[in-house]
């Protein structure tokens, strides 16, 4: 399976205790301290495969992210009112980009947090990949430009000066169409570079690690970054604004964003728990068994290399649809106990 390794493939990581490879990137993560393990504490518990999975609440992850989304429009809408006109673009960019990434480092933290708790799919077998030293670099980039180049296309496609925050009623049906869209998109691509020869090599970096974290999330190369960056959030805002003639203006796009950047770490998480993507549109999708849980993406990098399932990285509301959806193994209905429930944390 691994037969075309390349010495730049290697998860081997060392640099955390050796500050002698240290550069900037290194020290930046340092700095923000959003590992998903901390040496000085005790590991994470260990459970077998049919020990009972706890139930997170989902609602909490709504509550979680609206409450993120929303300060930095509160701060935007006291801006107006003192200054008695809105931000220039520029300065919304950069507001925006700086929300964004607090938001996503916060997340981060509290992602640790739980699985100190409740542990990780799989951890009777292995622990959680750390950022290998050849990727530090990577990563730091990846990450970066997550977070700086959304929040440009929806400023520089969607930014108006209005005066006032405006937010469209059609806000629930966006939330829900943005994700099974963006999922579409996301499918096509990502299933093509399973099965198309051609197109593995686009998408093989991101499969070096088998036991995922949130830092890795984007760790790919550049011709993935290009397009789960930038291309497929832009036809998906496109879609929605000239197919479905929906209003997509920016603090719209805003809220979708802060739903997808809140599931891609929690996606690439590993948490041993029970809940799934949140979404406006999830009470539906169970009934059809359509859900994404964190089990079905962990599930398809460890055991996905050429061949994998689970293309889905937001719903199965396509792999459900074309008959890819896997097995899973331990989030499976007789191990959750729903008596057994918790909140995500709000700080």
């Amino acid at each position: 399976m691994h037969g075309d390794r390349r010495p730049q493939d290697s998860m081997k990581s060392t640099w955390r205790g050796d500050k002698s490879q240290w550069g900037f990137s290194h020290k930046f993560f340092n700095l923000i301290d959003a590992f998903h393990t901390a040496p000085d504490q005790t590991p994470p518990p260990v459970f077998a495969k049919t020990d009972k999975v706890p139930y997170m609440n989902e609602l909490s992850c709504h509550l979680w992210i609206l409450v993120h989304a929303g300060w930095p429009m509160a701060l935007q809408q006291l801006y107006i009112w003192y200054t008695g006109h809105d931000m220039h673009a520029i300065a919304a960019f950069f507001f925006y980009t700086a929300a964004m990434q607090i938001n996503a480092i916060h997340e981060v933290k509290i992602l640790r947090r739980l699985g100190y708790r409740y542990g990780y799919l799989d951890g009777d077998k292995h622990q959680r990949d750390e950022v290998p030293d050849v990727g530090v670099n990577k990563t730091f980039a990846s990450l970066q430009l997550t977070t700086t180049i959304r929040p440009m296309l929806a400023i520089i496609f969607s930014w108006r000066s209005r005066g006032a925050l405006q937010l469209s009623w059609w806000i629930p049906l966006e939330l829900a169409l943005y994700s099974v869209v963006l999922d579409g998109f996301f499918y096509l691509y990502h299933r093509s570079c399973h099965e198309v020869d051609r197109l593995w090599q686009y998408h093989r970096t991101h499969h070096l690690t088998k036991h995922p974290n949130p830092l890795l999330s984007s760790y790919a190369d550049e011709e993935q970054e290009f397009l789960e960056i930038a291309l497929i959030p832009f036809l998906t805002w496109a879609t929605l604004k000239y197919v479905f003639q929906l209003p997509m203006g920016f603090h719209d796009w805003w809220l979708c964003h802060q739903y997808i950047i809140f599931a891609e770490p929690f996606g690439h998480s590993g948490l041993r728990i029970y809940s799934c993507t949140p979404g406006v549109h999830s009470p539906l999708l169970k009934l059809f068994g359509m859900e994404l849980v964190i089990e079905d993406h962990d599930l398809h990098h460890r055991k996905g290399w050429r061949k994998s399932s689970n293309y889905g990285k937001q719903t199965r509301f396509w792999d459900k649809i074309f008959g890819t959806c896997g097995r899973r193994i331990e989030v499976i209905e007789e191990n959750v106990d729903m008596k057994y429930n918790f909140n995500f944390p709000l700080f």
